[in-house]
């Protein structure tokens, strides 16, 4: 059976992919093992634990008041309550990555929202 030069080629570097996928494997299990020691040996320097602990020391909280105003779900459609419990999420996680943390709030919380965070979200109640 005739093979056309562009066949052969796509054949070959097939077949060099397929000889080489064991060298590449082996090359990033080596990669994460480095990456994982490395950051053993920042956590054994590191006194004071890891990084996240010693931000969260030097936080200042702010007297700043975040409300989030939830007693709309009713008129919203099940995507938008979706999407809502999203930004929630996104902006409770980032408040308390923040260094200038705000007093964030739910009002009003029920109905589809509430319905939503217990279907997709079982840890909000640790929120408060």
């Amino acid at each position: 059976e005739a093979m056309s030069k562009r066949q052969r080629k796509k054949l070959l570097k097939q077949q060099q992919w397929e000889e080489q996928k064991d060298l590449r494997r082996q090359k990033r299990k080596e990669k994460r093992q480095k990456r994982k020691l490395e950051r053993q040996s920042k956590m054994d320097c590191n006194n004071e634990g890891n990084d996240r602990k010693r931000m969260r020391k030097e936080v200042v909280p702010s007297t700043l008041r975040l409300i989030v105003d939830c007693s709309f779900d009713d008129l919203m459609v099940l995507k938008d309550v979706k999407k809502l419990h999203k930004q929630i999420q996104r902006c409770y996680a980032e408040n308390r990555k923040a260094f200038h943390p705000v007093q964030f709030y739910l009002t009003s919380h029920g109905g589809q929202l509430k319905n939503n965070m217990n279907e997709n979200d079982k840890g909000w109640v640790n929120w408060k």
